[in-house]
């Protein structure tokens, strides 16, 4: 596999590059837990990930974190989606709402990201995450700093 040169794409060529070629040889949260990209546009991100005993808490369901790490994943790279090459962003603040419990048995989670504002310093996004049956998991807000390219 031919890898680009990353730092050259925008946010928009690089997610949907890794998308579309799943470098398994690239560690990242997502390959740790078995994330999977299902949609990457412009301003829009939808990840997926089938739960499994390892992600449990002592109550015995899906530990929130798991939810928590979705939902920064789908907003952020919602926020990179928009941006220039050369130019990144790093979570300011991140707010979590859960509503349920999710059971460890295989279940597809499926978090959706959507931009709400990009300026010139920060961005907020929105997302939710939601069960195979489509009942909302949880729900969150991001504040994203946009670091601008050196020049």
């Amino acid at each position: 596999m031919t890898r680009p040169n990353l730092a050259a794409m925008t946010g928009l060529e690089q997610l949907r590059w890794i998308k579309s070629e799943s470098p398994p040889d690239t560690p990242s949260i997502g390959r740790l837990l078995g994330m999977r990209f299902d949609e990457v546009d412009h301003g829009h991100v939808v990840m997926s990930v089938k739960t499994r005993p390892d992600f449990s808490n002592p109550l015995g369901t899906v530990h929130g974190g798991i939810a928590a790490t979705l939902l920064d994943s789908v907003v952020g790279c919602a926020v990179h989606t928009t941006l220039p090459a050369g130019v990144g962003y790093t979570t300011l603040e991140l707010k979590v709402n859960y509503v349920r419990a999710v059971q460890t048995n295989g279940e597809t989670l499926t978090a959706t990201g959507s931009v709400i504002h990009v300026g010139r310093r920060t961005a907020t996004a929105e997302g939710k995450v939601v069960d195979g049956h489509g009942k909302l998991i949880a729900h969150a807000t991001t504040t994203c700093l946009i670091l601008q390219a050196a020049g």
